[in-house]
């Protein structure tokens, strides 16, 4: 058993920090989603999935359906 552990040392503390670097960056995520910050920059002016920054709203194209 020790053998083996000395053979995969490398390997066992890589995957320790992986997970521990995995850890802290999904709760400092949900400490951040907590505190009410997100990834949006909460300017809806300058985001162009919305289409809020034109004053249009998205339309949804069906096709075979004639849309207004």
């Amino acid at each position: 058993m020790l053998s083996w552990l000395s053979a995969n040392l490398i390997n066992i503390v890589l995957i320790a920090v992986i997970v521990l670097v995995c850890f802290f960056v999904i709760r400092g995520m949900l400490h951040d989603k907590k505190a009410g910050k997100s990834a949006c920059g909460g300017s809806c002016a300058g985001c162009a999935g919305c289409g809020a920054g034109t004053g249009e709203r998205p339309v949804l194209h069906i096709p075979g359906e004639e849309n207004t």
